[in-house]
């Protein structure tokens, strides 16, 4: 057959049955008929079969035809030419052979219909397959209430539809999930990887690439999207052209519904941790502050925080800033405890110095700063925060881990908030220890108040075996008060009181009994022992005081042989004794 412009003679015309609404259709139809019947029917009807021509072009005619048969639509549209090679003569045959094309055609046109009718029927299931998937994919995802399962699901409806397809999820966030295998999103190269792409424009995206290896294959990028933002890229991967524009907007809306099935599970997890986070402050902060004792609470907050975050040492510091410090007041790790830091160096002294809490990641890898603690415990992981009341640093927690990037940023705040609870803690108990101490001391002389001393010494002739009790009387206190002023006689009793408190040990007890009247109580000591401190006292008393002063002393004691054992008795008998020196001429040491 050739191009070539040939005005065959109109030897005869055909009208062709309804083949169709449109004439391209019609000629279409003509042509698949043509080939159906020189293939199927034409070689067993007639020899020239194969030479024969069909024209569907105005212009073009075979070379050499014998006879050409036009052909016509019903409504008389030139529709094509059936041109016969010489010595087919006779038109009977001829109508044969244009009849028996016709039922081709009609053949053709049928098969034509009826595959198109399946292709029809089978694109109606595959979208009624495909809905029925979304409609139970969107019901799964939304019941589930964790991230794994909903990635599970996701991945599960993905394999179901496009078996052939290779997919996997990529997550912008690290997602700590052993179940489903997810990666990491990747933001190095976001003009080249459709998946970086797909995330930041927050569209889907489908191209025709070479995959890693260099073999041809289509990829596809579903954002998956909720409410808040894009949390992660579903990518396809398939060695063939499978996807059409229904199969896109399905992977589209399959992504739509995981990423806000997804959200809704990543809040829910959030809501839960919060709720825990608020639990675990409550009965932490109710634990602390049944306690009003510093070393309960520093015991308790180090074991509760180790369990808390897992963690393999937790430590805390308090400042001692007049040594310039930090001592270890409690830990986990017993070869710790006391240890004295500088409060300039370490990561100690940057939680200081910036009154801001410190996370590390990993000790080996980061910025290295020396850290006694890190080396000792082996860890890599540290979150550290400040312990501050009225915005100074009065000490510091560290946690430690020895796996790197232990710790999440979910702990890090977490510890933040327990650190101020403990701060408040702290404070509440050393306010208490203070009001504590104010109740038993005296404000001028900064000895024990006598009530307090009465009450030691009973507790001690309970489970000792002996005890003195030295009462002390400064000498003519009304004539230092009358000639200097009782300003003077108030420094003259605190001169004594240093005296006294610098001449016994100090598990012994000194006390103001009143007035000038001052008194020591000496565990575990003996007649003799306590003569011998007394009148030391009173040899630095009349040495050492400006203006210069005396006192006297009256001495008792206790043993456990004793018929009557009672702080009663031995405050008299100390009375008693005192009572003699002042009227054998002061200055003295007297035993009762």
């Amino acid at each position: 057959m050739t191009n070539t412009h040939h005005e065959a003679p109109k030897i005869d015309t055909y009208t062709l049955p309804p083949l169709g609404s449109e004439l391209q259709q019609i000629r279409q139809t003509l042509r698949s008929g043509f080939a159906y019947y020189v293939q199927q029917l034409g070689e067993q009807a007639i020899p020239f079969a194969d030479r024969l021509v069909l024209t569907t072009e105005p212009n073009e005619c075979a070379v050499g035809a014998g006879f050409c048969l036009e052909l016509y639509t019903n409504n008389g549209q030139w529709a094509g030419k059936l041109c016969f090679p010489p010595g087919v003569t006779d038109s009977s045959q001829r109508k044969f052979i244009a009849v028996a094309f016709v039922q081709s055609c009609q053949l053709a046109l049928l098969q034509s219909e009826k595959l198109e009718q399946a292709n029809r029927q089978m694109d109606a299931y595959k979208e009624s397959r495909r809905h029925e998937m979304l409609f139970l994919s969107a019901k799964k995802l939304h019941d589930k209430i964790d991230v794994d399962s909903v990635l599970q699901e996701v991945m599960s409806s993905i394999q179901s539809v496009y078996p052939q397809v290779r997919a996997e999820l990529l997550l912008s966030q690290d997602n700590p999930t052993t179940q489903v295998p997810v990666k990491l999103l990747s933001f190095e190269d976001p003009e080249n990887d459709i998946c970086t792409r797909a995330f930041m424009e927050g569209q889907l995206i489908y191209v025709a690439r070479d995959d890693e290896n260099g073999i041809p294959c289509s990829q596809l990028a579903a954002p998956l999207t909720g409410k808040q933002g894009v949390y992660g890229i579903l990518h396809l991967v398939t060695p063939n052209d499978c996807f059409d524009s229904t199969d896109l907007q399905f992977i589209s809306m399959l992504a739509d519904i995981a990423g806000n099935a997804f959200e809704n599970a990543k809040l829910y997890e959030q809501s839960n941790l919060l709720i825990t986070e608020l639990r675990l402050i409550n009965e932490i902060t109710k634990r602390l502050n049944q306690s009003l004792s510093l070393n309960e609470i520093f015991h308790y907050a180090s074991t509760e925080l180790c369990k808390v975050f897992h963690a393999d040492c937790c430590c805390i510091l308090q400042a001692d800033e007049a040594n310039r410090q930090f001592i270890v007041k409690a830990g986990t790790l017993p070869e710790l405890f006391h240890e004295q830091y500088p409060i300039d160096q370490d990561y100690s002294g940057i939680v200081f110095a910036t009154n801001e809490p410190v996370i590390v990641s990993d000790y080996e890898t980061g910025r290295k700063v020396p850290s006694r603690l890190m080396e000792v415990t082996g860890a890599r992981s540290l979150i550290s925060a400040p312990i501050t009341v009225k915005g100074q640093v009065i000490g510091l927690i560290h946690v430690t881990h020895h796996r790197p990037n232990f710790f999440s940023y979910e702990n890090f705040k977490l510890l933040q908030v327990l650190s101020v609870h403990i701060g408040l803690a702290m404070s509440n108990a050393s306010l208490h220890a203070e009001v504590q101490r104010m109740v038993i001391t005296d404000r001028l002389t900064s000895l024990y108040v006598r009530h307090y001393l009465d009450e030691q010494v009973n507790v001690l002739q309970k489970k000792d075996y002996c005890g003195s009790l030295i009462l002390v009387d400064v000498d003519h206190f009304k004539r230092v008060n009358d000639t200097f002023g009782h300003q003077v006689g108030d420094k003259i009793l605190i001169l004594v009181s240093s005296i006294i408190k610098t001449s016994i040990r100090d598990s012994d007890i000194a006390a103001r009994w009143g007035g000038e009247e001052l008194a020591v109580y000496l565990p575990q000591v003996g007649r003799d022992q306590a003569v011998r401190i007394a009148e030391r006292i009173r040899q630095r008393v009349s040495t050492e005081t400006e203006p210069q002063v005396t006192v006297s002393c009256g001495v008792s004691d206790w043993n456990w042989e004793d018929e009557k054992i009672s702080v009663e008795s031995l405050v008299y008998r100390a009375d008693m004794a005192l009572y003699e020196a002042k009227h054998g001429g002061r200055n003295q040491v007297k035993v009762g």
